[in-house]
C-alpha cells in the first residue's frame, strides 16, 4: 500500500534560492547500468564502535534487521502490517531517521546503511524510542533496490547528505546518476516522491540537473524548501549559523496518464 506523501510548497519553510540564478544546469555524466561491479551507494571506511553500539547491534538486528537476499522482499510481512513504506538510503548515525519515524508512526520506514557504528546507533534509538515502524538492512542500497524492492512498492525515498565526491575526477562516483534515478523511479508508486538533501552547492546543482532530466517531476520550481518532516541536525544548524547553505530537492513519480476509451 502507498499514498502520495510528497509535501506541497504551502507546507514548507524557506530555502536557499539557487534555482533563480541565471546559470545553466550542470552536465551530468551517464553512469553504466548497475551491476555488482558498478557504482555503490557507499565507501567503506573504518569507524569506531562504542560498546553500547555493538551491544545494541548484536541484540537488535536479529529482531529488526532484514538480511539482504537477491529475491523480492514482502514489505508488509516485514513490518507486520499494511502501511505506506518509505526507504532511506544512507542514514548515517540514524538520529534523523529515528526522529522522522517517531513523528509518523502511521508510516513504515526501511533504513539502509552499511557502516556498523551507524547501524548500532540507530538500533539503540529504536529500542529507546520503542519504534515499531523501523527496519534496517545493512547492505549496499543499489543492490537492495535492484533485487529486493518491488516496482511501485514505495511511497517515498529519502537520500539525505550523500557523499558529494568533491573532486571533479570523482564525480562519476556520486550516487545521484541518471541510471540510479531511474532505478529509484521504478520503485516509487505513482505520486510517490524522492527527497534528496545536500549541503554541497555543486552537488545540489548536479542533483537538480540529473533529476530535471529524468522521468520524475519536480514539486518546486527549482530547489524545494525544507519540508517540516525533515528535522535539522546539530551539524546542519551549526552550518546554517555560519551562513552555509542546505538544498532540498523533492521530485515525484508522475501519475499514469488516463486514456479515454473510444466509443
Amino acid at each position: 500500500m502507498s499514498e502520495t506523501l510528497a509535501p506541497t510548497l504551502a507546507d514548507t519553510a524557506s530555502a536557499p534560492d539557487l534555482a533563480s540564478r541565471p546559470h545553466a544546469l550542470p552536465r551530468v555524466q551517464h553512469a553504466q547500468p548497475y551491476s555488482s561491479r558498478s557504482i555503490r551507494s557507499f565507501v567503506l571506511r573504518q569507524g569506531h564502535m562504542s560498546p553500547a553500539q555493538r551491544r545494541h547491534l548484536d541484540e537488535m538486528m536479529p529482531r529488526i534487521g532484514l538480511p539482504y537476499r537477491p529475491a523480492p522482499l514482502e514489505l508488509d510481512a516485514a513490518f507486520g502490517r499494511d502501511a505506506p513504506k518509505i526507504l532511506e538510503i544512507g542514514f548515517g548515525m540514524g538520529e534523523t531517521t529515528a526522529r522522522i519515524a517517531a513523528a509518523r508512526p502511521d508510516i513504515d520506514y526501511l533504513g539502509i546503511e552499511v557502516h556498523s557504528p551507524g547501524v548500532g546507533a540507530l538500533c539503540k534509538l529504536i529500542e529507546e524510542g520503542g519504534l515499531a515502524n523501523l527496519r534496517i538492512i545493512q547492505h549496499d542500497a543499489v543492490e537492495v533496490l535492484r533485487d529486493m524492492i518491488g516496482d511501485g512498492a514505495l511511497a517515498g525515498v529519502h537520500i539525505f547528505f550523500p557523499d558529494p565526491w568533491r573532486k571533479a575526477r570523482h564525480h562519476k562516483r556520486r550516487l545521484i546518476q541518471p541510471d540510479f534515478i531511474e532505478l529509484v523511479a521504478r520503485k516509487l508508486a505513482p505520486g510517490a516522491y524522492l527527497h534528496c538533501a545536500t549541503d554541497w552547492e555543486n552537488y545540489a546543482e548536479w542533483m537538480l540537473g540529473a533529476l530535471s532530466a529524468s522521468s520524475l517531476e519536480n514539486t518546486a520550481s527549482g530547489f524545494a524548501p525544507r519540508p517540516p518532516y525533515r528535522p535539522l541536525t546539530k551539524f546542519e544548524n551549526r552550518g546554517l549559523r555560519l551562513g552555509h547553505g542546505v538544498w532540498d530537492l523533492i521530485f515525484k513519480r508522475k501519475p499514469p496518464v488516463a486514456h479515454k476509451e473510444l466509443s
